[in-house]
């Protein structure tokens, strides 16, 4: 007979093991794309994709919280039993995201002119990402309404779904740009096309795996009810203010080292995908602890939960460990796949110590995220969020000027801490019967 301790293990893996394999897939997208526009004739398209790439991850990065916030209420209300209130979580973050994505479709010509001044890419470049950002922004809907579909299944203890999901975009987005690009020699707009009908056709996947469900029947008036509203944009808003803090990071890091040159920039952004490899391994377990947190939160199932918590430490501590023994024993050798230019790998010695602690100060942060989401702790992710965020500034303001891109790494690095020091401290504080 099987312990609580190995079934909740049982559970865990069950849960992250899709979700790490539907991550790994997410970046397929934007892979297949610069592969197409680059065996196109000019290093043009391969920038304009970069730049179009650039301006969808800030855009719908703002909206994640669709995916977050709605697991963890969905999750809760799975652990309650309690079909009908599942069932309006859903249909509430439907509605969200699909009017959200309307709305980006109307705003797009501001929108893009924005952007397209923030990143500043030159007149060919920009005309290119034009249309390849004109013709993608009308999949805004069918993104963010997979995010809110995304984000439900989740909740209701179901990765697999996230994975087929995935899996059905990125065969359709091959297939489709492949046809449209080298068949119909459509060019950019090919591959913009090739994405759009993968994510329309991904929208539809997930709705015919939402029939696998009994959901309840609902009007509007129980879907806008004020209360459970007012909830849902509360849990949703911290989510989404959070994702600025970690968008201002993110943009920071990239800023900072650009303004070192373009040397440097490429050493970081190298070193940047060891920190990217092990984020979506980490991930996977989060969105475990969001599906079992948030329904052991749901049955008020305090023994669980702790247990659950302490499962979460486990697997985190020894991904941690495998992680930190392959970039020690295999990293460089991983740099030199993503790069044959001998003077970026040679600079980036200098700093490859940062990339090793990146998983043992990282991990406690992934694990957390997870808890707080199922928890709706959201408040409590938010804050821990803005501590972290002001000590990557003050460590770097304070220590670039004679620590140069090493207190760059080194600000990242007690970013990626604190955020785990805050979330432990909090969490020890809040009560939970």
């Amino acid at each position: 007979m099987s312990s609580p301790a190995n079934t909740l293990n049982r559970k865990i893996l069950s849960l992250a093991i899709p979700s790490i394999a539907a991550n790994i897939t997410t970046p397929l997208l934007a892979l297949v794309d610069t592969a197409i526009v680059g065996h196109m004739g000019s290093e043009l398209y391969i920038a304009a994709i970069a730049v179009g790439g650039v301006m969808f991850n800030m855009l719908y990065w703002l909206f994640s919280f669709l995916r977050a916030g709605t697991s963890g209420l969905s999750a809760q209300a799975c652990g309650a039993g309690d079909n009908r209130v599942s069932t309006l979580v859903l249909r509430r973050s439907l509605i969200v995201a699909i009017g959200a994505g309307v709305m980006m479709v109307m705003l797009q010509q501001p929108v893009f002119r924005l952007f397209s001044w923030f990143l500043d890419a030159g007149t060919e470049t920009t005309a290119l990402a034009s249309l390849y950002f004109h013709i993608l922004i009308y999949g805004a809907p069918a993104v963010l309404g997979n995010y809110a579909m995304s984000g439900w299944f989740l909740g209701m203890q179901n990765s697999r779904m996230l994975l087929w999901v995935s899996l059905t975009i990125n065969c359709v987005n091959i297939l489709a740009s492949l046809l449209l690009v080298y068949g119909l020699g459509w060019g950019i707009a090919g591959v913009a096309t090739g994405s759009l009908t993968a994510q329309w056709v991904g929208f539809g996947a997930g709705f015919l795996f939402l029939r696998r469900y009994r959901l309840t029947s609902a009007t509007f008036a129980e879907i806008l009810r004020w209360g459970e509203l007012k909830r849902f944009f509360s849990v949703n808003l911290d989510v989404m203010l959070r994702t600025v803090c970690l968008i201002a990071v993110t943009l920071w890091f990239t800023r900072a080292g650009s303004q070192q040159g373009p040397l440097i920039l490429a050493v970081n952004t190298l070193l940047m995908q060891l920190f990217l490899l092990f984020s979506y391994m980490m991930d996977g377990f989060a969105f475990a602890g969001e599906a079992l947190v948030g329904r052991f939160v749901g049955a008020r199932n305090w023994i669980s939960l702790r247990l659950c918590v302490r499962r979460l430490f486990m697997w985190g501590t020894i991904w941690a460990a495998f992680f930190t023994l392959l970039y020690l024993g295999g990293g460089e050798g991983f740099l030199g796949l993503l790069s044959d230019d001998t003077d970026v790998i040679g600079a980036s010695r200098e700093y490859f110590v940062w990339a090793l602690t990146v998983p043992f100060a990282g991990f406690a942060a992934f694990a957390w995220d997870g808890v707080f989401i199922g928890a709706t702790m959201t408040r409590g992710l938010l804050l821990s969020m803005l501590g972290a965020m002001a000590t990557f500034f003050i460590t770097y303001m304070l220590l670039y000027p004679t620590m140069g891109n090493h207190a760059l790494w080194l600000a990242f690095i007690l970013y990626l801490s604190m955020r785990g020091v805050l979330q432990t401290i909090i969490y020890r504080r809040h009560r939970w019967e």
